[in-house]
C-alpha cells in the first residue's frame, strides 16, 4: 500500500515498475535524462521537497506512509542553503532544455511550461535574492515560526509531542539562521521602512513578554494535548513542562536578539515605502510584476487600468444605492460612510457577536456549497472549516486567509477570519468574504488541485498568484450570477470587494513605481473604498512589504472573464459552464499566458466537435 501511494504521487506507474523492475526505477531516479518528463519533473519536486521539513509536514506527503521524523526538524535557512537551493533550480532548469517541446505529450508540455515559469528568471533570481524583508509586521518570521505550529503541527500520540518539543528546542537556530540573511541585507541596503522596524518590534516584544503559559506556542500544544484520549494526565504535565522550559530557554532568547537586532538597525531606516529605493529597484518591480501576473503588462499600464476600474466600479455602487433611496449627489466618500455607519449591518462588539460571524460564515458556505451543481462537473473530497484568525497576529493580518488542506486528507482547508475589530465585517461583505476564501473560490480550486490525479505532483503544489487570486475574485462575481446575492446590499459588498481589488491596481503600482508615501496611499484607499481605517492600514502596508502581489487579483480575474466571454462568443448554445470550468480548474495552477492556451484549444475542440 504505502509503495502504490508514494508511486501515485509521482506519476510512475506500479504497472511500469512492475514491468521494467529496479533498473528502470533507479535509471529514472538518477540519470541526467529520465526517459519521461514527467518523471524529470517529479522527481525533481520531490528532491526539493525532501529537503524541507516544513513542507513535508504542511503537505502530510510522508505521515500517511509511517514516516514522521521530518516534523522535529525545520528547515535549513543558512545562507549556505539558500546557495544550494539556486544550484539545484539552475539544474533543474538545465534539465528542461533536455526535452524539446515538440517531442512532448500536451500533458508533458504543460507541465514543463508550468515548471519554467516556477523557475523564473535564474539571474534576477541571484540578482534580487535579498531584495524583501523576511522580518515584517504581517507574513514574517517572528510570526511564521507559531503559526506553523499552532496550524501545521498535528499532536496525535506521544512522538508527535516529542516532535513538537523538539521542533520548540531548534527555534533559536532557525533564528540564528535567518539572521545570517538580515546582516546581509543590510550590506546591501536593503532595509524595511522604519514602520516595518517599528510593528515587527511591537509584535516580538508581546510574543516575549506573555507568560510561558500564555503564550501560543503553549496554549495550542496544550490544546491538542487535551485531544489525545490515550495520554495519561501526568504525560500531558511532563510535556506541558518541558515545552514551557524550551520556550524560556530557547524561543524567548532567540526572539529577544531580534528584538535588539532591529532595534539598533532602525535607525538605518525611513520612511520610504517603495522599493524604488533600492539598486535597480525598478528592474526589481517590473520583475515582480511579471512573477505575480505573469504578464508583460508596465506599472503604467496597470495604473491605468487601475484607475478606469476604480471609476466603473464607484459608478455601479452609487446606482445601486440611488435605487435604495439614498442621496448620491453626496459624493462616492461620505455616501459609503454613511452607509458603514449604519449599525444594522454590525455584529455585537464582544464574544457573542464574533461566535455568530463565525457561524453564519458556515452557513454562507454551506448553502453555496449546496447550490453549485449548474457550475461544476468537479468537486473537492476535502472540506472546509471557518476558525478564527489567531489573536496574536489578528491586530496586523489581513482580515481573512486560507490554508489548503493536506494532501493525506487528514486536515481540511481552513478559512481564517479576522474578528479584531467587528466593525471591519459589515454584514453585506460577508458573502463575497466567504466565496472568495471558501466556496468556490480558494477552497475549491485549491482543494481540487491536491486532488487532482494523473498529472505530476508539482502541478498539484504549485501556486500562481494571478491564477489562484484571479479565480477567488472571479468566484465572488460567480456566486452573484448565478444568484447567491439577492439582496442588493450583498451585491454592494461584491462590488466594494472588487473595487478593492481595482484600488489595489493603483495604490500598489504607485507605492512601488510612482513613489506614493505610505500616508498617501492609505489616503486614497480610505478615500475610494469606504474600507475602515484599520483595514486599509492593514493592506497599504502589506502593499509595501509584498511589492505586486495585490496586482495580481484583479489582473487575473479579468483575464478569466476575458477568456470565459470570447469562448461563450466563439462557440454560442455549444457553451457549457461546466466544461469552462473543468478547462480552469483541471489543468492545476498554470500561468495566465498558458491559461489562454488552454481555453483556445478547448474552443477549438468543441467547434470541431460541432462540425462531427
Amino acid at each position: 500500500m504505502k509503495i502504490k501511494k508514494i508511486l501515485k504521487w509521482t506519476g510512475i506507474g506500479l504497472g511500469s515498475v512492475l514491468l521494467l523492475g529496479a533498473s528502470f526505477a533507479y535509471h529514472e531516479w538518477t540519470a541526467d535524462k529520465p526517459y519521461f518528463a514527467n518523471n524529470f519533473y517529479n522527481r525533481a519536486f520531490l528532491k526539493f521537497v525532501l529537503k524541507s521539513p516544513e513542507s513535508l509536514t504542511s503537505m502530510g506527503l510522508l505521515d500517511q506512509i509511517g514516516i514522521h521524523g521530518h516534523n522535529a526538524d525545520w528547515d535549513d535557512n543558512s545562507l549556505a542553503a539558500g546557495d544550494e537551493q539556486l544550484n539545484f533550480l539552475d539544474e533543474i532548469y538545465l534539465g528542461l532544455n533536455n526535452y524539446p517541446d515538440t517531442e512532448l505529450p500536451q500533458n508533458e508540455l504543460i507541465t514543463k511550461k508550468v515548471v519554467m515559469e516556477l523557475l523564473g528568471d535564474p539571474l534576477k533570481q541571484r540578482k534580487f535574492r535579498y531584495y524583501d524583508y523576511p522580518v515584517n509586521q504581517l507574513f514574517g518570521l517572528q510570526n511564521q515560526i507559531p503559526r506553523f505550529l499552532d496550524t501545521f503541527h498535528s499532536v496525535e500520540n506521544a512522538q508527535d509531542a516529542t516532535y513538537y518539543i523538539a521542533r520548540l528546542s531548534k527555534i533559536d537556530t532557525k533564528l540564528k539562521q535567518n539572521m545570517q540573511g538580515l546582516v546581509k541585507r543590510e550590506e546591501l541596503g536593503i532595509i524595511p521602512p522604519t514602520f516595518v522596524i517599528d510593528k515587527s518590534i511591537e509584535i516580538m516584544k508581546h510574543f516575549v513578554e506573555q507568560p510561558t503559559e500564555e503564550n501560543v506556542l503553549y496554549a495550542s500544544f496544550k490544546d491538542k494535548l487535551d485531544k489525545v484520549a490515550d495520554m495519561s494526565q501526568q504525560a500531558r504535565a511532563d510535556f506541558l513542562s518541558r515545552a514551557a522550559t524550551e520556550i524560556e530557554r530557547s524561543v524567548y532568547p532567540g526572539y529577544q536578539s531580534y528584538i535588539d537586532y532591529f532595534t539598533r538597525l532602525r535607525g538605518k531606516s525611513n520612511t520610504d515605502a517603495g522599493v524604488w529605493k533600492f539598486p535597480d529597484g525598478a528592474e526589481y518591480y517590473n520583475y515582480l510584476l511579471r512573477t505575480n501576473t505573469t504578464t508583460d503588462m508596465t506599472a503604467d499600464e496597470i495604473h491605468k487600468i487601475g484607475l478606469a476600474e476604480v471609476e466603473r466600479i464607484q459608478a455601479e455602487i452609487a446606482g445601486i444605492m440611488a435605487a435604495q433611496g439614498y442621496d448620491i449627489s453626496v459624493g462616492f466618500k461620505a455616501l459609503i460612510d454613511q452607509l458603514s455607519a449604519e449599525e444594522r449591518f454590525y455584529y455585537s462588539d464582544d464574544d457573542a457577536g464574533r461566535q455568530q460571524i463565525l457561524a453564519d460564515y458556515e452557513s454562507i458556505i454551506e448553502e453555496v456549497n449546496d447550490g453549485l451543481g449548474d457550475a461544476f462537473n468537479i468537486r473537492p473530497k476535502a472540506k472546509v472549516v471557518v476558525k478564527r484568525v489567531p489573536e496574536f497576529s489578528e491586530k496586523t493580518a489581513p482580515g481573512a486567509y486560507y490554508n489548503g488542506p493536506s494532501m493525506d486528507g487528514s486536515r481540511p482547508g481552513m478559512f481564517y477570519a479576522n474578528l479584531y475589530d467587528v466593525k471591519a465585517t459589515p454584514k453585506y461583505s460577508m458573502r463575497t468574504l466567504a466565496y472568495h476564501e471558501a466556496v468556490p473560490g480558494h477552497h475549491f480550486q485549491i482543494a481540487i488541485q491536491n486532488e487532482l490525479q494523473d498529472i505530476p505532483m508539482i502541478r498539484t503544489q504549485a501556486s500562481f498568484t494571478a491564477y489562484a487570486e484571479g479565480w477567488a475574485l472571479y468566484a465572488e462575481r460567480l456566486a452573484w450570477e448565478l444568484g447567491f446575492q439577492k439582496d442588493p446590499y450583498d451585491n454592494i459588498g461584491r462590488l466594494q470587494a472588487e473595487l478593492f481589488r481595482g484600488v489595489r491596481l493603483v495604490v500598489d503600482t504607485g507605492i512601488h513605481a510612482k513613489r506614493w508615501t505610505r500616508e498617501q496611499a492609505i489616503r486614497y484607499m480610505l478615500d475610494n473604498t469606504g474600507m475602515a481605517e484599520s483595514d486599509v492600514t492593514a493592506e497599504i502596508e502589506r502593499y509595501i512589504v509584498m511589492p505586486a502581489q495585490a496586482t495580481a487579483y484583479k489582473v487575473g480575474m479579468m483575464e478569466i472573464l476575458r477568456l470565459r466571454s470570447e469562448a461563450q462568443t466563439a462557440l454560442g448554445d455549444k457553451f457549457n459552464l461546466r466544461d469552462f470550468h473543468d478547462v480552469v480548474l483541471k489543468n492545476g495552477p498554470v500561468p495566465l499566458t498558458l491559461l489562454r492556451a488552454l481555453v483556445m484549444d478547448y474552443i477549438k475542440t468543441k467547434q470541431a466537435e460541432a462540425l462531427g
